[in-house]
């Protein structure tokens, strides 16, 4: 059984930084994706960056590239979401997830398998 723990999450000032980590337990598949995602008040979960284990690629939604940055410790089985220059928009449940297959779309959450509890991140103004 796989599972996903998030950690990091907090209040900051806009233009401040987090990061969020992404503990795994149980069976990750390594030649497969791991992924954020965040949900705001009132809007629909929307995808934020993905690594895939095996060959560090990375992606990025267009709303944060250049800000935040994903990364994985192969040791501890962890993922990271460096946050730098947060703004107000970003406030969100953050979540990490899963896949367990090859080929997948990244950006879409109906192709992750497994999901963290999520973790709150607020930015004020």
């Amino acid at each position: 059984q796989v599972q996903l723990v998030e950690s990091g999450g907090g209040l900051v000032q806009a233009g401040g930084s987090l990061r969020l980590s992404c503990a795994t337990s149980g069976r990750i598949f390594s030649n497969y994706a791991m992924g954020w995602f965040r949900r705001a008040p009132g809007k629909e979960r929307e995808f934020v960056a993905a690594i895939r284990w095996s060959r560090t690629q990375t992606y990025y939604a267009d709303s944060v590239k250049g800000r935040f940055t994903i990364s994985r410790d192969d040791a501890k089985n962890t993922v990271y979401l460096q946050m730098n220059s947060l703004q107000p928009m970003d406030s969100a449940i953050y979540y990490c997830a899963a896949q367990s297959g090859p080929g997948r779309v990244l950006s879409a959450s109906t192709t992750y398998d497994y999901w963290g509890q999520g973790t709150q991140v607020t930015v004020s103004s």
